[in-house]
């Protein structure tokens, strides 16, 4: 990941208020796509689904990405 990112990323990642709210966003967001994943009758629906579901994985790690480059 690109350095100018990772700086300018840490404010949001090290204040503990906002990274919980965007925790609790994601995770809202996980279990819409989870829904999605069980009610999906095509597969491509289903792909969708858990390549959504990945990324938003993805972003949970971001407080780990950013730190550990910092």
């Amino acid at each position: 990941m690109d350095k100018k990112w990772l700086s300018a990323l840490k404010p949001l990642v090290n204040n503990q208020t906002q990274w919980k709210a965007f925790e609790e966003m994601l995770d809202f967001y996980i279990t819409l796509k989870q829904n999605a994943l069980e009610q999906a009758s095509e597969p491509q629906d289903m792909y969708r689904s858990q390549g959504a579901i990945a990324a938003l994985k993805r972003l949970k790690k971001l407080r780990d990405e950013v730190n550990a480059e910092g």
